[in-house]
């Protein structure tokens, strides 16, 4: 079980960052990018194929980086100069870095047994290993904080919330898009590539249903720690992308369950995490109304007794 759960919180951490890439255009842009599905691929593809040629982990690390920003940045191209639809950009995009990373790669899977990666060194004391990650993800988290206060980061929030107003103030909402879904892709492609290290491997398919798993990280994350301000929603995300670990850990331990219910277990907790919230706001607002309902009543009773 204590096994289970630090496996829990290690895949948490490792796609934390993943999931503050799709906290980015879901939440912040309100951009429904479905490029994260092969920029997470891309990410472990370029990390593979360099540490498997020789290269510096961190280096293959910073490459799959910007390979990731390099692909967000042609969706948002697609979105603002090209007028494609959002989701259809999105979409075009996954089916293009198909390809592309085919290319990369040069064979559906590349194994990383027996190469130095960013874990070699840490990976046999477990304590450290999380402390480790946690760090990683902490800075990253703290640096995305800090550039969502600076101006530009502001114009970003402001384009999600209410892109026509932001352009009437003279800011440019097509480079704000552009950006943030480049560093949005550029985050879960370095998320794809600490995860091809940790496993030892990249695959073609590594990076199919991660919108969703990403998805249910911040929804999760929003749903138990509340989302008041940047700190605290970013925060939420990388304890919701723990959480899921977590409850998904806990689902695969029921005996009729196996792994390959995985996607329906990611579905039914992405509902339940949807669904709930709304049922408990419902159930307060019919109570506030029952209350006021009877506040008032014993006001007309006791105007009348006095009548």
């Amino acid at each position: 079980m204590l096994q289970s759960m630090t496996g829990a919180i290690e895949l948490g951490l490792l796609y934390a960052l993943m999931a503050i890439g799709v906290y980015i255009t879901f939440r912040i842009l309100d951009f429904p990018d479905l490029t994260v599905d092969a920029s997470f691929t891309t990410g472990g593809a370029v990390a593979a194929v360099m540490i498997s040629n020789g290269s510096s982990p961190l280096l293959a690390t910073i490459c799959a980086f910007g390979c990731g920003l390099a692909a967000g940045a042609v969706t948002g191209l697609l979105h603002t100069k090209g007028k494609v639809n959002g989701l259809l950009a999105g979409i075009l995009m996954m089916i293009a870095l198909y390809s592309v990373n085919m290319r990369i790669m040069g064979k559906p899977n590349i194994s990383l047994v027996n190469t130095d990666t960013l874990f070699t060194s840490i990976e046999e004391n477990t304590a450290l290993y999380l402390i480790v990650l946690a760090i990683v993800v902490v800075l990253v988290k703290l640096l995305l904080d800090g550039f969502l206060h600076t101006d530009l980061g502001l114009a970003l929030r402001a384009t999600g919330d209410n892109a026509r107003m932001i352009r009437s103030l003279g800011a440019n909402t097509d480079t704000t898009k552009i950006i943030g879904v480049s560093l949005s892709n550029g985050l879960v492609a370095v998320s794809g590539a600490m995860i091809a290290q940790q496993s030892g491997f990249a695959d073609m398919s590594m990076g199919v249903g991660t919108i969703v798993l990403g998805l249910a990280s911040v929804i999760i994350g929003e749903a138990v720690f509340g989302v008041k301000g940047v700190f605290r929603a970013t925060l939420a995300v990388i304890l919701g992308s723990i959480v899921y670990r977590i409850i998904v850990a806990l689902a695969l331990r029921v005996e009729f369950l196996d792994t390959s219910d995985l996607k329906l277990i990611t579905a039914v907790i992405v509902v339940a995490a949807l669904v709930i919230p709304t049922v408990r706001r419902s159930m307060k607002q019919r109570a506030v109304a029952r209350r006021r309902t009877q506040e008032m009543l014993s006001a007309a009773g006791s105007q009348g007794g006095r009548s």
